[in-house]
């Protein structure tokens, strides 16, 4: 038995020196597409919400985080159900570290007025959590780089309604080939992490402040939402 025992053990050992040795001499690189991948935290929803924060913090040899005065996190209460995502933060909010406290951000509030809520009832951040130089729109590679921590703020949030405001948003979530002309105030539910809450896209306060015309149809997504909101129980 124990003449057995000793055998498997060696070859146990022949094996594993066998695994580590081709791995070793392989001139294929290990594939670790740690950037690309989801953070996954532990612990309270507001512990999680600090890793995730302090993870983004750490985030090196980014452009935007070199150019911007304050990281812009997030706004609201962690425990609402419906959650916004804008594009990035502007001056202001760069100024202040809090998203939407701008021109945009006064025009959100009132929009939110409009349906009965407000910044104590929803969640508020953005695709991006450093301002774009001159407010110019975050580029694809920017919008991949923090699409994992992006999704890992909403997984960690956990909302059962999630509005998109603007094409950056709504690409960055939905996918490139969506326009946010043809793609707002429809619903759409996917799964996102271990979530599935239900999607609405709508336009920028930002794109509405130079197309005030176009504030008739963003009327109408509100509504949807704050019907949407009555028959979940929010």
């Amino acid at each position: 038995m124990k003449k057995n025992l000793n055998q498997n053990l060696i070859g146990l050992i022949e094996y594993y020196s066998l695994i580590n040795n081709n791995l070793l001499l392989s001139d294929t690189p290990l594939k670790r597409n740690v950037e690309n991948s989801t953070p996954i935290f532990s612990g309270t929803k507001i512990q999680k919400l600090e890793k995730l924060k302090k993870k983004i913090s750490l985030i090196k040899n980014c452009e935007l985080k070199k150019n911007a005065k304050n990281l812009v996190f997030a706004d609201g209460n962690i425990n609402s159900k419906i959650m916004i995502i804008g594009e990035g933060p502007g001056a202001q909010e760069d100024i202040a570290g809090t998203p939407f406290v701008g021109r945009a951000g006064k025009l959100l509030n009132k929009m939110l007025g409009a349906i009965k809520l407000n910044r104590d009832k929803v969640y508020i951040s953005n695709v991006v959590n450093y301002r774009p130089p001159s407010n110019r729109r975050p580029t694809d590679k920017e919008i991949e780089r923090y699409l994992p921590y992006l999704k890992s703020h909403i997984e960690i949030i956990n909302p059962k309604i999630l509005l998109l405001l603007g094409s950056t948003a709504l690409n960055a979530i939905i996918g490139n080939e969506e326009v946010i002309s043809r793609a707002r105030g429809k619903w759409n539910q996917m799964e996102i992490g271990k979530i599935k809450p239900w999607i609405i896209a709508s336009f920028h306060p930002a794109f509405l402040m130079r197309q005030p015309e176009q504030k008739k149809l963003a009327w109408i997504d509100l509504k949807m939402i704050r019907d949407k909101a009555k028959i979940l129980n929010i």
